[in-house]
């Protein structure tokens, strides 16, 4: 079983249609109208068509199965292998013009949080999950019989969500763009989840599901090709539904081979198809560009999608400013530490110690790893317990903190002013104040705005994925596919991130409860409770936020808490199972508790594709 824990981000940046990031679904009735025509309103019964057919289905057979007397576990696993099916036919559609309404079809097996970012944390809610991931775990590995009144009922919350949904599609103009724009986000939506086992842990019939949805987009797209049916992006498609079919399992899936030769392709396609409409469109503010053309292309990722707001963007009077600063020991009460003494740039940006020492006293060690600044600004939430929603907030809690910086704004805003330096480049970094005395927030600001700017995607992996076939070495290959599928870290460590934001919008950060012990030696639970002390709700005990793997052979020790020494003993900590392999009872576990049954050539295959990704 594997369940991650989901938090539900509400991040308003002050452009004026952030929310639609989170919401698609949601906008103004003008851009409702926008480009769409006859084709637009086949795709649109198209789509509700097959809502139809899902919900009819899972209401007159799966249901069915469910209910007899004496379940056929095989009938009821074929039953609802179908559903799966045809939800993914509608899945591009569904996720992106109703996100909300599609979670409760297919949302993760756990409980999400809403709520979870705002100031006071006793607004934060727990929503059940219910849906199909839900119904896989009660008829996977194997059906029990106690749970047949559980299992009806979610197959009958399954019906009446979907006609939600229905409802939805019945009269709801698609605008032409938004259907090419949700199509792309398919084939990210595939790449980084669907063939990975990401919604279907346990039935793992990843690759027949991806076909079928890359077949409902080849109806769409069809429609926007004027009848060409030699088109290249249809050969793509068509090339790509049976590379998929003809090599259906999971485990030996090539999957480094489908990105590359197929689905860059289509999404390239897609993109092109975007790029010749004409007509006004809303601009997103998502951390992944509307414009790009695969997930790969450099600069795809937008560095201030997580900034509190425009006027927080970065610009390179900023980063100039922030480098300054966070070299700076006075920022520091006692004038000994500044930012680079625990995030030193030789190191990725790390310190190289399991936990940073109390700046009062070096023997006192602080309670938790430091993390890497590399590529931090893509990412929502900060701190390994996600207490922070920017990095701006995080800068402050820092500084502030009596046992990391133990400084004070108010010094540290009459030390930059009484400095000339200082005074100048704060007038340049920020030039509509320039005169006016130096404020708290532009000190906040210009660091994370220097962090912002270490964002590097260009490790020998993104070169492969660009096109370069001989970045990555046959071993670095075999362990990109182990890390895709076999040994399920992609489940977590979304491509090509490699963090826990989840794609393919990547706006939701994601947490993890994997029972990590006090160290090798050790195996008794680690004490720090982690989110569950931010948000106070139960099943977020000891849960973590989900850092990432790119830069990770120069960021050891590993874990929140620094446990592990090694690339090596991760791997065995990992494929053991969590805390579940080291005999901790920890009953809201996320990590899947059985063995991944990884060889050592597999585990040392997977080290080897880690290690590709290192920034230059």
């Amino acid at each position: 079983m594997h369940r991650k824990i989901v938090i539900v981000a509400f991040l308003f940046t002050g452009i004026l249609l952030a929310a639609f990031t989170q919401h698609p679904g949601r906008y103004p009735d003008n851009a409702a109208q926008t480009q769409s025509g006859p084709r637009e309103r086949r795709v649109q019964k198209k789509i509700f068509s097959q809502l139809e057919s899902f919900r009819d289905y899972v209401r007159d057979t799966l249901y069915g199965e469910v209910s007899k007397t004496e379940v056929d576990t095989q009938r009821v696993r074929q039953a609802f292998l179908k559903s799966r099916l045809l939800f993914k036919a509608f899945e591009w559609a569904a996720a992106y013009f109703a996100a909300d309404l599609t979670d409760r079809l297919n949302g993760p097996p756990v409980q999400e949080i809403e709520n979870a970012d705002l100031l006071d944390p006793s607004m934060a809610r727990a929503i059940d999950p219910m849906g199909l991931q839900v119904i896989e775990e009660f008829i996977y590995p194997a059906y029990d019989a106690a749970t047949k009144e559980e299992l009806v009922s979610e197959v009958g919350h399954l019906v009446t969500n979907t006609e939600y949904l229905v409802s939805y599609f019945a009269d709801h103009p698609l605008a032409r763009w938004r259907i090419l724009d949700a199509a792309k986000l398919e084939v990210f939506r595939i790449i980084t989840l669907g063939i990975t086992g990401f919604d279907d842990a346990l039935s793992l019939n990843s690759m027949e599901e991806s076909a079928v949805s890359l077949e409902s987009l080849r109806d769409v797209l069809s429609r926007y090709l004027n009848q060409n049916k030699r088109a290249p992006l249809l050969q793509n498609l068509d090339a790509a539904i049976e590379y998929l079919r003809q090599n259906p399992d999971f485990d030996s899936f090539d999957r480094a081979a489908f990105i590359t030769r197929f689905a860059n392709k289509i999404s390239t396609g897609i993109a092109r198809l975007e790029q010749g409409l004409p007509g006004p469109r809303i601009k997103y503010n998502r951390m992944l560009r509307q414009e790009v053309s695969t997930l790969f292309d450099p600069g795809a990722f937008n560095v201030d999608a997580f900034s509190p707001g425009p006027e927080f963007h970065l610009t390179d009077a900023k980063v100039a400013l922030g480098e300054k600063l966070f070299y700076d020991a006075a920022l520091s009460g006692t004038g000994t530490r500044s930012c680079a003494s625990c995030h030193k740039p030789n190191l990725a940006y790390t310190d190289g110690l399991p936990k940073p020492e109390d700046i009062h006293d070096p023997e006192k060690p602080l309670v938790r790893n430091v993390p890497t600044l590399l590529n931090a600004a893509l990412q929502s939430n900060y701190f390994y317990d996600m207490r922070a929603l920017t990095l701006e907030d995080q800068i402050r809690d820092v500084i502030g903190n009596q046992q990391e910086m133990d400084g004070s704004m108010d010094a540290i805003l009459n030390y930059v002013s009484a400095d000339q330096s200082y005074q100048s480049l704060f007038a340049q970094a920020f030039p509509a104040t320039a005169g006016k005395g130096i404020r708290r927030d532009e000190v906040t600001n210009a660091l994370a705005s220097y962090i912002r700017s270490l964002t590097k995607l260009n490790s020998r992996f993104d070169e492969y994925m660009q096109g370069k076939e001989d970045a990555l070495s046959g071993q670095e290959l075999k362990g990109f596919n182990l890390f895709m599928g076999k040994a399920k870290c992609a489940t977590c460590h979304f491509i090509p991130l490699f963090n826990g934001v989840t794609p393919p919008k990547y706006v939701m950060s994601e947490t993890e409860v994997l029972g990590v012990p006090v160290s090798p030696a050790d195996s008794t639970l680690d004490p720090d409770r982690g989110y569950y002390d931010v948000i106070g709700i139960d099943s977020y005990r000891n849960a973590f936020k989900i850092p990432t793997v790119r830069n990770i052979l120069k960021t050891a020790p590993y874990m929140h808490n620094g446990a592990y020494q090694t690339l090596e003993e991760v791997m065995e900590f990992y494929d053991k199972g969590g805390a579940a392999g080291l005999g901790i009872n920890l009953p809201n576990q996320t990590l899947p508790e059985d063995s991944l049954q990884l060889t050592e050539p597999e585990k040392a295959d997977i080290i080897a594709f880690m290690k590709s990704l290192e920034s230059k």
